[in-house]
């Protein structure tokens, strides 16, 4: 369609000691640099009495620590993981929320016929998210093992009690690494088509109509970042829980 250039790759501006740099890897770039000067901008002068942003972070950081604390089962086990949830949280939400800053896919250059935008909304490159959803699979499996044993985590997918049993272990073991499809393309699939969708309604209603739907996607934007952080909270549980309790 003229005047509008969709991608499902995100576009290479150029190399860097032979390593390809995107928009996508740029914004990612972006999204990290402003999480590290939140982080230090925050956390330099903590003060007995917090002020306004202060008590904000700590009021979220406490109330996702207390839910992982009553999923788990465990506070020593909410400690453990409370870092890599909460970065997970905090990097797709803020990756997606940098999607509406100005200057995203807005400012660019000139290829031929196409126009290439210098950043690129973090979680429409399908890579991104398959990476997150590595990082969680990794995470998941390695934690039922460290836990329970590597025997004891192996016969939650390999039994040979029963035929019955013997089925439910493989068809859990084909559920898990499905998990690597299922995170990366539920992200992946909600943002790119939020996205999309927002192109095209620009291109033909570029007034009004384009802000509502804005906001929903600000709200599909925090609710895509809970969903894969709750789901790898929930996929950590159950791999550490002994097989009876599963059942």
């Amino acid at each position: 369609m003229e005047g509008i250039h969709i991608t499902l790759a995100a576009d290479t501006l150029g190399e860097f000691f032979g390593i390809p740099i995107t928009n996508s890897l740029l914004t990612t770039g972006l999204v990290f640099v402003l999480l590290v000067l939140t982080a230090f901008l925050v956390g330099r002068s903590p003060k007995l009495i917090p002020g306004r942003v202060q008590s904000f972070f700590e009021t979220l950081f406490e109330t996702i620590f207390t839910y992982m604390a009553e999923t788990l089962e465990s506070r020593e086990l909410a400690k453990r993981y409370f870092p890599l949830i909460a970065t997970i949280f905090l990097f797709v939400l803020t990756a997606n929320m940098v999607t509406f800053l100005p200057g995203i896919e807005s400012i660019g250059v000139k290829e031929g016929e196409h126009f290439v935008p210098l950043l690129r909304p973090v979680n429409t490159d399908l890579n991104v998210t398959l990476a997150l959803a590595m990082i969680s699979f990794l995470v998941i499996e390695l934690s039922g093992i460290f836990v329970l044993g590597f025997l004891k985590y192996f016969q939650k997918f390999v039994t040979f009690t029963s035929a019955v049993g013997f089925a439910v272990g493989f068809l859990e073991l084909i559920g898990n690494l499905a998990r690597l499809v299922s995170f990366s393309f539920r992200l992946f699939g909600n943002i790119f088509a939020g996205h999309v969708l927002i192109i095209v309604v620009i291109f033909f209603v570029p007034f009004i109509l384009p802000v509502p739907l804005m906001l929903f996607e600000v709200f599909v934007g925090f609710m895509q970042a809970a969903i894969f952080a709750l789901l790898t909270l929930v996929f950590v549980k159950l791999a550490v829980s002994p097989v009876h309790e599963e059942h």
